[in-house]
């Protein structure tokens, strides 16, 4: 296999963030927003998989970093939490010196990651899910009913963000009437392209402790009452976290609300708009709804609503025969692992009926797996089972309005029309 390795001294680069230089344009940095924006970022990572599947990339707006990008390596960096840190951070731009730090428990290491992760998985055992099933499917219900047939309308707003951010509400104990907040909050904290404009960075920051100060006062609220099967109560009276101090509380509710929105509601996009680009896979589905469950974990693949996670190495170290350096830098592109050919046949397509499409990287993998991933399949299964018993079939009327960006991997608009079969 043909390797695009650097030389040694490019290698030794510090894994520092920095502007893109002058130099012309890496057609393998992969980090560049334009490519997902424009849904063309197939090609490169086609073709780092095929020559570089471990690919240093000198020169990027987010500074040097390494692409791993298929999936069996990115198995194996995850595997090694020791080796490979979630710290100080999990995406590829690099803390603002200076800037105010939000640490959360996805991008911290063990001992205190575990500590804290264990406070909050309570909310989504077996028994929770199904608890919050009957509302998840009551909350569905309604919001298809309302649904026009036959008229032009944003499936992001109306289903996708709107179903994801109730769910949200539910989980945080949080005013209903204030919930379209978390996903204003949500969007800003999850658009890492921010941090290349001054003035964008400090709006960034300013919504940030705005949502700080609102989440402070329910806190507050909460402060010396019986515990409630809600996030910030499990938080309040948790030894790991009933003593963060303010931003640190501030960096385990973006996780959360990011966590819970973007992906589940971007998956919940991609299903609609998967389902219309490949309407043989629809027919199937639709003419046998047993398939829902492998469906979902289909369409997670086929989207990978987080394209990336980072780690930093902390020794030197080697990875398919790449030298890699204490304090490299390492995008896990999960985006890419989902479509490796040597994994999953014929990537590029949805197959709702795919033999091995539970084994996506999507939610991670080792101790950093998302917390709740059963949810967010919960959700989207329901979407699903519900739009089948209405014979509900969406097309989509136009080129949907993508993020621009290589974290979140998602829809911002995605204009339909409802017809039934």
């Amino acid at each position: 296999m043909a390797t695009l390795a650097p030389p040694a001294a490019a290698q030794s680069a510090p894994a520092s963030a920095g502007a893109a230089t002058d130099k012309a344009i890496d057609p393998l940095d992969v980090s560049r927003a334009e490519l997902y924006a424009e849904d063309r970022w197939q090609e490169p990572f086609r073709r780092l998989r095929a020559e570089a599947p471990v690919y240093y990339c000198e020169d990027s707006a987010f500074g040097p970093y390494w692409s791993v990008s298929t999936y069996k390596p990115i198995v194996h960096v995850e595997a090694l939490p020791e080796i490979y840190s979630s710290q100080p951070t999990i995406t590829i731009a690099d803390p603002i010196e200076g800037e105010p730090r939000m640490p959360m428990f996805i991008a911290m290491d063990r001992p205190k990651h575990t500590e804290q992760r264990r406070t909050v998985s309570p909310a989504f055992t077996p028994s929770e899910i199904g608890r919050m099933a009957i509302d998840v499917r009551r909350r569905t219900e309604e919001i298809l009913d309302t649904l026009p047939i036959g008229q032009t309308f944003d499936w992001v707003d109306k289903v996708s963000i709107e179903l994801t951010t109730q769910m949200l509400a539910i989980l945080f104990d949080f005013p209903w009437e204030d919930r379209r907040k978390l996903t204003f909050w949500s969007d800003w904290a999850g658009d890492i392209e921010l941090v290349h404009n001054e003035d964008t960075r400090q709006q960034r920051l300013m919504h940030m402790f705005e949502c700080a100060a609102y989440f402070r006062k329910l806190w507050d609220e909460k402060k010396g009452k019986p515990m409630t099967p809600d996030l910030i109560s499990m938080m309040l009276h948790s030894d790991a976290m009933s003593e963060m101090d303010d931003m640190e509380f501030l960096g385990n509710l973006i996780l959360l609300i990011v966590g819970g929105n973007d992906t589940t509601r971007n998956s919940m996009s991609a299903a609609v708009y998967g389902l219309n680009l490949f309407p043989d896979e629809r027919t199937k589905l639709e003419t046998n709804p047993g398939l829902i469950p492998n469906a979902v974990q289909e369409i997670i693949r086929w989207q990978t609503p987080l394209a990336h996670m980072r780690r930093t190495a902390t020794q030197d170290t080697e990875l398919e025969g790449q030298k890699i350096r204490a304090g490299d830098k390492l995008a896990l592109w999960y985006i890419s692992g989902n479509r490796d050919e040597s994994v999953f046949p014929d990537p590029d397509r949805l197959i709702v009926d795919r033999e091995n499409a539970r084994r996506h990287l999507a939610f991670g993998y080792g101790i950093h797996r998302c917390v709740g991933a059963r949810l967010a399949e919960l959700q989207i299964s329901i979407l699903l089972e519900e739009m089948a018993k209405r014979r509900m079939r969406v097309h989509v009327e136009g080129e949907p309005s993508r993020v621009k960006a290589c974290f979140v991997h998602g829809y911002r608009q995605m204009p339909v029309q409802i017809e039934t079969y």
